[in-house]
């Protein structure tokens, strides 16, 4: 794994979102995409509440090595946020890693959204955020931000390559809606990657 953390450790992604908004198929789409790549990878949803726009949890962990707990991710190395109106609503940062990253779906940077504070919690996180509502209409029609939010996570992390990813967007969704699905995370893909260089320029300084 080329992200945050070191090779041979499990990496545990938890992702919030709303009913509708496709949190379960985004851990899957993930960890289908780490098993293109040869490795071990588990999705499952939080059991609660699945009515449309209710808040939903899903949950990914990628390893080397077979993976045999089953428990919903507590210390998470990277949050997923799917739709910015919860992060005032439900304690999304809840035992976040504190080298993890956060991915917020919005396009509005980090200190808009009423998170400066969140470097002084999490000193050591990449905080960034992604238009992923705005790349979905734009690529295919649809407000739905989960697969295109998994190119950004792709970025910021390390934790699968965009090739695997878009390969398994592309199996899941075939024909159009798969391929401008793919379109759209690799665009998050390359939105992200220059955020977090900026972001890293800007700690160097």
């Amino acid at each position: 794994m080329t992200g945050l953390r070191e090779e041979g450790v499990v990496f545990q992604v938890r992702i919030h979102g709303r009913g509708g908004q496709g949190a379960v198929t985004a851990a899957e789409l993930l960890s289908v995409a780490a098993f293109l790549e040869g490795r071990h990878a588990q999705a499952f949803p939080s059991f609660g509440s699945e009515r449309t726009g209710a808040p939903v949890m899903a949950f990914c962990r990628i390893d080397d090595r077979p993976i045999r707990v089953r428990e919903p991710v507590m210390r998470p190395d990277a949050l997923v946020v799917q739709d910015a109106t919860l992060l005032h609503q439900v304690n999304v940062f809840e035992g976040l890693h504190p080298e993890g990253a956060v991915l917020i779906n919005s396009p509005r940077p980090i200190e808009e959204l009423g998170l400066a504070d969140l470097a002084e919690t999490v000193p050591h996180a990449f905080a960034l955020t992604v238009p992923a509502t705005a790349l979905a209409l734009r690529h295919f029609g649809r407000p739905v931000p989960n697969a295109v939010l998994l190119g950004g996570l792709a970025a910021l992390t390390g934790c699968v390559r965009i090739d695997s990813l878009t390969a398994a967007i592309q199996d899941r969704f075939p024909g159009e809606l798969g391929a401008a699905n793919a379109a759209a995370a690799r665009e998050a893909f390359d939105h992200v990657r220059a955020e977090r260089e900026e972001f890293v320029h800007a700690q160097a300084d």
